[in-house]
C-alpha cells in the first residue's frame, strides 16, 4: 500500500483538473500591483479573491512600519516567544487588540489558523463537549482531531439544533464548548449569534467565535459579530486573524477570562512555533489604527459589496444567502466550476475556485472576496464578464449578449 494511497479518489479528481488546463490551486502570482490588481501569466488581472477586505497589504503607512521596524530589529524573531523571548512590540499589539476588544487579555498566534487549532484544542479535553456547526473552518476540525473531548456536530446557523444537542447531553459531566464564525469564508453568510448565545447561556455553554472574515467587515467600530449583534460581552473567546482586513499574517484570541494566561504555558501551536517577525507586528498595529480611523473604509467595503451581489443576484446567478465581503456563486459541479474559473481568468479576472470536499453539502463555487479598493468600474467589469461567461456556459438564461474581453478596463 503506497503512502498516497487513501487519497486515490481526490489523486484522480485532481489529475483530471490539472490536464484540462490552468490549474486553480498552483496560481503564480508574478507580481502583485495593488490590493486589486496584479500580474498572473504575464498579463494584468483584476484581483477579486484575495480576503484584502480594506485593501491595506498597500496602505503606505503600513508600509512604512514594516519597512522601520525591519530596520530597527531584523527580519525575524527565529523562535518562539517562550524560547526566545517577547519582543515589545508583541506585547504592546496583544494590549492593544485586548483593548480594541474591550477585554482583559489577548494572545498572538503566527497564524490564524495555529490559534484556532491550539485555543480550542486546548481549552477542552477527556470528558468534556466541544459543539461545531457543520460548515467550520478546516483549522476548527483539525482541533477537533486534536482533542480528547467528545466532539458533536449541529446544522448550519441553526440554533434549535444547536438547543437539541446541548438538551441531549443532559447532565453529562464535563464542560461544553460552542463554536461559531461571524462570517462563514466559503458561503458568506454569518452566525444567527444572539440566538446562539441564548441558547448557550440556557445550557451553561462556553462560546468562542471566530472573526476571521468579520474583523473590521461588521459591527459599528469593526469589532466583528459579536459587536453588531450585541454580545462582544457574552461570547466568552474571540479568535481572529491578521490576513484578511488587517492585511498581514497571524492570529489572535482575546478573552475575559482571568485564567487566561495559562494558555501560554499549554498551546502547543503557541509554544512551539516562531513568533511573528518584527514588520509584522508593527504592520499589523497600525493596520488596527487604520481600522478604528477610517469607518469609511468599511462604508466603502459595503457599497462594493452591494454593487457585485446584488449586479450578479440581477443577472441571475444563484449567490450565497446574504450580503457579505464573500460572495458564492454557485455552479451546477466541479468542472463547471473550474471551466468557469477558467474562463475568469483568460478574461482577466482572477476569483477562487472552491470544489468539494472544501465546501459544505458538496457544493462547487466562484468565491469572490469584495474590497474597499475596488472602484465601481472595477465592479461593474467583473459583472459583465461573469454575465457573458454565465451565459455562454449555460449557468444563467438568456442569450450571451456581453461580448467577454480579455484584460481588465
Amino acid at each position: 500500500m503506497g503512502l498516497f494511497d487513501r487519497h486515490a479518489g481526490l489523486l484522480e479528481a485532481y489529475r483530471d483538473v490539472r490536464t484540462t488546463g490552468a490549474d486553480p490551486f498552483q496560481i503564480r502570482m508574478e507580481r502583485v500591483l495593488s490590493p486589486t490588481e496584479a500580474i498572473i501569466n504575464g498579463r494584468k488581472m483584476l484581483l477579486v479573491g484575495t480576503n484584502n477586505y480594506f485593501g491595506l497589504t498597500f496602505d503606505p503607512s503600513c508600509m512604512e512600519a514594516a519597512i522601520e521596524a525591519i530596520r530597527a530589529e531584523g527580519t525575524g524573531t527565529t523562535g518562539s516567544r517562550i524560547a526566545n523571548g517577547s519582543y515589545s512590540e508583541h506585547i504592546l499589539l496583544e494590549e492593544e487588540i485586548a483593548e480594541f476588544y474591550g477585554k482583559k487579555h489577548c494572545m498572538v498566534f503566527t497564524t490564524g489558523y495555529q490559534a484556532n487549532l491550539g485555543v480550542i484544542s486546548t481549552l477542552v479535553g477527556q470528558g468534556d463537549h466541544l459543539l461545531i456547526d457543520a460548515d467550520s473552518h478546516a483549522s476548527i476540525y483539525d482541533a477537533c482531531k486534536m482533542t480528547q473531548a467528545e466532539v458533536v456536530r449541529f446544522r448550519h446557523n441553526d440554533p434549535s439544533s444547536l438547543e437539541s444537542r446541548l438538551r441531549r447531553l443532559g447532565d453529562k459531566p464535563g464542560n461544553r464548548l460552542v463554536i461559531l464564525e461571524g462570517i462563514y469564508s466559503m458561503l458568506g453568510d454569518s452566525a444567527p449569534l444572539r440566538e446562539f448565545v441564548d441558547v448557550c447561556k440556557k445550557y451553561g455553554a462556553y462560546v468562542l467565535v471566530d472573526e476571521a472574515h468579520s474583523l473590521g467587515a461588521l459591527g459599528e467600530t469593526g469589532r466583528g459579530l459579536c459587536e453588531s449583534t450585541g454580545v462582544l460581552d457574552d461570547c466568552h473567546f474571540i479568535v481572529g486573524t491578521f490576513s484578511k482586513t488587517l492585511g498581514a499574517i497571524g492570529g489572535y484570541c482575546v478573552s475575559n477570562d482571568p485564567d487566561f494566561d495559562v494558555l501560554r504555558v499549554t498551546v502547543r501551536s503557541y509554544m512551539f512555533t516562531a513568533s511573528l517577525p518584527p514588520s509584522i507586528v508593527a504592520s499589523v498595529r497600525q493596520a488596527l489604527r487604520v481600522v478604528k480611523a477610517r469607518p469609511e473604509l468599511r462604508k466603502q467595503l459595503w457599497d462594493n459589496v452591494a454593487t457585485l451581489y446584488d449586479g450578479l443576484a440581477a443577472q441571475g446567478f444563484k449567490l450565497g444567502p446574504e450580503h457579505g465581503p464573500v460572495v458564492g456563486v454557485h455552479l451546477p459541479d466541479r468542472m463547471l466550476a473550474i471551466g468557469f474559473w477558467r474562463a475568469m481568468l483568460d478574461a482577466g479576472i482572477y476569483v477562487n475556485v472552491a470544489v468539494p470536499p472544501a465546501t459544505p453539502n458538496g457544493v462547487s463555487l466562484l468565491r469572490c472576496s469584495v474590497c474597499a479598493a475596488h472602484t465601481p468600474e472595477q465592479l461593474q467589469h467583473m459583472i459583465e464578464v461573469m454575465t457573458g461567461i454565465g451565459r455562454q456556459l449555460g449557468v444563467i438564461s438568456g442569450p450571451p449578449k456581453l461580448r467577454v474581453v480579455a484584460g481588465n478596463r
